[in-house]
């Protein structure tokens, strides 16, 4: 069977294909699915805020954000904004 495209690198088959639909219409159990999206941060949807950084400051955020062990800029930044305004 020839492949139809890829996923993770890894190529799909008409039986792969043919495998998913017959899993699809079995049915799903929606409480078994995993949840998909970004994680919530905090509680509920979060709302998007964008801020504009100058380099210096950008080149802080990040160097401090890497020096505390966070994953990224976007959690230190939470951190910083949840600190300030004395969130838990």
């Amino acid at each position: 069977m020839a492949a139809r495209g890829k996923i993770h690198g890894k190529a799909v088959d008409d039986a792969q294909i043919q495998a998913w639909a017959d899993e699809a219409e079995a049915g799903y159990d929606p409480a078994a699915l995993r949840r998909r999206g970004r994680p919530t941060a905090g509680e509920g949807p979060g709302v998007v805020v964008t801020v504009r950084l100058d380099g210096p400051t950008l080149a802080a955020l990040t160097r401090r954000a890497e020096a505390e062990g966070l994953p990224n800029r976007t959690e230190a930044i939470r951190a910083a904004v949840r600190a300030w305004a004395h969130v838990a």
